[in-house]
């Protein structure tokens, strides 16, 4: 299991700014591998209570709140991670596990017995929340991600964009979705991860942005757009 405790900073910019940002950062961070031309494909699968517990604290600005998903970076891939993260106060703490193709289709059909054959007790913690709670699959959301990192103190700087979503098909190994996009395509979310200290450099960088901060989530974005589309 891997367990991330970090703060997190969100900006909503457009693309001229997301050029300018990721050109001057490509000159003193380092890229993620996986980046090429245009980033990374992040596919996730969001689960909720059957009430949106998760969505509407989450809008509502409960301090201490969480979202649990699955999520892989291909379809062809041959497992997906279990992530669950909880805000707690002005960090984020996100814990993941590794599990099967198949496993992660089992919980995306509300089969959560899978999770009973692992060790850790984040396994058995989140079988008993997803049981107990009544989680389903809502949302799946689709993006591009552009990334950095600085080697100092683990700062990752990501661009997100091309944000689509579906709530009508859970299929998360699927080779193609129909999704509807939930932000203008000339929209991309920047996102600057750290713990504990920040770079001056980025720093001044964060201070530049054009935005103002983001509070709201992908998943947020997903679920709101959903909601319009039924109304």
């Amino acid at each position: 299991m891997n367990k991330v405790f970090r703060e997190e900073k969100k900006f909503l910019i457009n693309v001229d700014e997301f050029l300018e940002k990721s050109h001057m950062l490509s000159q003193v961070m380092s890229e993620d591998i996986h980046n090429g031309a245009r980033g990374y494909v992040i596919r996730s699968l969001y689960f909720d209570t059957i009430y949106d517990r998760d969505y509407f604290e989450k809008i509502s600005g409960i301090e201490t709140r969480r979202k649990i998903r699955l999520r892989i970076y291909d379809s062809d891939s041959h497992f997906a991670m279990l992530e669950m993260k909880q805000k707690q106060g002005a960090y984020q703490l996100k814990r993941s596990l590794q599990i099967s193709r198949e496993e992660a289709t089992a919980l995306t059909k509300g089969d959560y017995s899978p999770l009973l054959h692992y060790k850790e007790p984040f396994a058995a913690e989140c079988y008993a929340l997803m049981n107990t709670r009544c989680y389903r699959p809502k949302t799946i959301v689709q993006y591009h991600r552009k990334a950095f990192i600085a080697k100092e103190n683990k700062i990752r700087i990501t661009f997100d964009s091309n944000i689509v979503a579906t709530e009508s098909n859970f299929d998360l190994f699927a080779p193609h979705l129909n999704m509807n996009p939930v932000l203008d395509k000339f929209n991309v979310v920047m996102e600057v991860k750290f713990n504990g200290f920040l770079l001056d450099y980025i720093r001044r960088m964060m201070n530049s942005v054009n935005r103002s901060e983001l509070s709201v989530s992908k998943y947020v974005l997903a679920r709101q757009n959903g909601y319009q589309t039924r109304l």
